[in-house]
């Protein structure tokens, strides 16, 4: 049988929504590497499924604490097989199973698995839903990368020589301190100036004058960026 992750401080639900103290891993039902969920799980001990998410996790013998979604993607005998108090079920068809995720989790950090290179479309709606709900800080995790949305400031103890790339989602600005090619005074677009490929030179300061800039940098970063989103509270507001 299927144990309900619950590892560290016990999770709440309230009024539709998942309450953690510890970060949450929330995962969906895109492609997962073998140690994807036990990597995030060691750093966000509280289980989340994005609908189909949950067919990554039953296998492996655990049930999310809440599974999230419309449950379109998932086979009718697997979902009458779960307990229902594990189900938050969301009928709109106006957005994604993440975007129901995770406007539905408040916690200190979500790490999102399991929502990349299946579909780009689904990959860039994730990105979109960063944006839409930038008071959710929430680090999406590939193969290769990990993406979230910069803070107003952000600071990042990096090893020099670190690929550390920017793409704006909307008109944004911003200064830097530890990288190549500091930003201060451009003005970024996705269909005008965006920062790919830039290079840390050293501890690295960063800010934004909105909730439109996505930070993309190498999946060995993961760690220290954990720990620099904890340790630097201020966020955006909810739109």
């Amino acid at each position: 049988m299927w144990q309900v992750s619950k590892i560290g401080v016990k999770p709440r639900m309230s009024a539709g929504i998942v309450y953690s103290e510890e970060p949450v891993t929330l995962v969906g039902a895109g492609i997962l590497g073998e140690n994807d969920l036990d990597l995030c799980l060691g750093r966000a001990p509280t289980l989340v499924a994005a609908d189909g998410g949950v067919l990554h996790c039953l296998p492996k013998g655990i049930l999310p604490f809440r599974i999230i979604g419309d449950f379109d993607s998932l086979p009718a005998d697997i979902l009458a097989s779960l307990p229902e108090e594990n189900l938050l079920r969301i009928t709109e068809q106006d957005s994604t199973d993440f975007d129901k995720a995770l406007r539905h989790i408040e916690a200190p950090l979500v790490l999102g698995v399991g929502f990349s290179g299946a579909r780009i479309d689904h990959q860039l709606a994730c990105y979109n839903a960063l944006l839409r709900h930038p008071n959710r800080r929430c680090v999406l995790i590939s193969d290769t990368d990990i993406v979230f949305l910069c803070p107003p400031e952000l600071q990042l103890d990096l090893e020099d020589g670190q690929r550390f790339s920017i793409f704006p989602m909307g008109p944004v600005q911003g200064t830097s301190k530890g990288l190549r090619w500091p930003i201060d005074g451009l003005h970024f677009a996705p269909d005008g100036q965006i920062g790919t490929s830039n290079e840390v030179v050293g501890p690295v300061t960063i800010t934004a004058d909105s909730a439109k800039m996505l930070l993309i940098l190498p999946r060995t970063c993961l760690d220290q960026v954990v720990t620099a989103l904890a340790a630097q509270p201020g966020s955006w507001s909810a739109l």
